[in-house]
């Protein structure tokens, strides 16, 4: 493969991530303002006696955005589980086959399906400007369904950068050049 190709590879699936990087440590920040609102749901109910639907209701949504937001930031991460016995013992060209393999024929299909089924579903709760139904309910349940189609977009954002990673071990990339390329882009940013 091209030096040029090589590095433009290795530029694209940096980037990707990067991107998903980001997104995960600001949707990760969702988990302590979940705790907050969850504290004071407590102490206002028990306390006070009192309490917001609303209130009750953003946990939820926090709950929502923090698993479906941050789930290519945990594919990124190697968080997701893995059932594979023989993964282990493969050399590392080996593993890379089977992890394009499940990329390109296992989740970008069902990204790809999770999309279809689920735009109609989006669609009608944006159509109708879906809110809750309990009365002092959150408005915004149509933006918290459109959740679904970005979560799908964002896995699929990940699984194209270790894509192009993948395609960069199989042509026999060195990863010094990925982890120099990586540090650097990192630095960079910071």
């Amino acid at each position: 493969m091209n030096s040029n190709i090589k590095q433009y590879l290795t530029t694209m699936s940096v980037k990707l991530e990067q991107f998903i990087d980001w997104v995960g440590r600001s949707v990760s920040w969702l988990v302590l303002l979940m705790v907050v609102v969850t504290f004071l749901v407590v102490v206002l109910r028990y306390l006070f006696d009192t309490g917001w639907i609303a209130l009750q209701e953003s946990i939820s949504y926090f709950h929502s955005m923090v698993f479906l937001l941050g789930a290519a930031y945990t594919l990124k991460q190697g968080g997701h589980v893995r059932v594979d016995i023989f993964y282990d013992r493969l050399s590392q060209t080996g593993k890379a086959w089977v992890d394009l393999i499940g990329h390109l024929f296992i989740l970008m299909p069902v990204m790809i399906f999770i999309i279809w089924v689920s735009w109609p579903y989006v669609a009608d709760s944006w159509q109708v400007m879906e809110s809750s139904r309990e009365a002092g309910g959150l408005p915004g349940v149509y933006l918290l369904k459109s959740l679904i189609l970005i979560m799908a977009g964002l896995l699929m954002l990940q699984a194209t950068a270790m894509i192009l990673r993948i395609l960069l071990t199989l042509t026999q990339t060195p990863p010094q050049l990925l982890d120099n390329h990586s540090s650097r882009d990192k630095e960079a940013s910071q």
